[in-house]
């Protein structure tokens, strides 16, 4: 019964807008983080146009299939899949805790981090200090400071020339301020200014994790007019919506349970087909 694939894709969807939604809704206290939607493609077989199938009835000179039976105008070959996901990049609400090493973005902007993996990105500004003095996130990424102007290169190409290594930010006595626009003092020394990155197409990031973003193209960063700035002692909410978020999962749970309806009734009459022809 190839129709069958018509209520499996659907549920195979499905079960995908499930996981996002719950990944959302379980990530509602995350600092900074930002939900995901799901995307999806129909794809509806087009119908043949009047022809000889609309003339009558057809007997094809050939041995008989159970598809000479029936016109279905290639309706079983329908099928709805995941074309994609993407992240909402909306502001989320901006929470006071009066606690330094919380510290909040309003903007478009991210805290620059130095992964194993290499450098990301990251709306997360919960911050503590490690055991050699130096600024990292709560999952004990180094915060990186801003780096040297960048230098066009003969291609064209704008070319960051200082190692992430070497802008970890050190805050010796484990006090510090940072003032709205990034500069970082301990004391009353400026120890360096946060690097606060914004880009040219938000959309282009790949998130990694829950509270990470990989940017694929250099020249997608912004060089000039950056608009972030920093809250100290404050603390960026996700911008999921848990009451919406849990009435969008229970509704898609249903949906996919309508599904599995579905295909528990193709079952049954390809099975009770089966044993009806095997009487003969």
């Amino acid at each position: 019964m190839r129709e069958l694939w018509v209520p499996l894709s659907g549920a195979i969807a499905q079960q995908r807008n499930v996981e996002t939604i719950a990944n959302n809704v379980a990530n509602v206290n995350t600092p900074g983080f930002k939900k995901d939607q799901v995307v999806f493609k129909e794809y509806l077989a087009a119908m043949e146009g009047k022809g000889a199938q609309e003339q009558g009835i057809d007997l094809p000179q050939k041995d008989w299939k159970p598809e000479d039976f029936y016109r279905s105008y290639n309706a079983e070959d329908s099928f709805v899949k995941v074309d994609g996901n993407y992240t909402l990049h909306e502001q989320g609400q901006l929470t006071p805790t009066g606690n330094a090493f919380d510290n909040a973005l309003n903007g478009p902007g991210f805290y620059e981090v130095l992964t194993p993996n290499g450098v990301r990105y990251t709306r997360n500004g919960s911050f503590s200090i490690n055991n050699q003095g130096k600024l990292v996130t709560d999952q004990g990424y180094l915060v990186l400071s801003k780096d040297a102007p960048p230098v066009a290169g003969s291609d064209g190409k704008m070319n960051f020339s200082t190692p992430p290594e070497a802008r970890a930010i050190t805050v010796s006595n484990g006090k510090f301020t940072i003032s709205l626009d990034g500069e970082i003092y301990s004391g009353e020394n400026k120890v360096g200014n946060m690097a606060i990155t914004e880009f040219n197409d938000i959309h282009a990031l790949k998130k990694e994790g829950n509270s990470l973003f990989i940017n694929p193209d250099q020249q997608n960063v912004k060089i000039a007019d950056i608009k972030t700035s920093i809250n100290q002692g404050f603390v960026e909410q996700s911008n999921v919506n848990a009451v919406s978020e849990m009435s969008n999962l229970i509704n898609a749970n249903r949906t996919f349970e309508s599904i599995q309806k579905v295909i528990k009734t193709y079952d049954n009459m390809s099975a009770k087909a089966v044993n009806e022809i095997s009487k003969f």
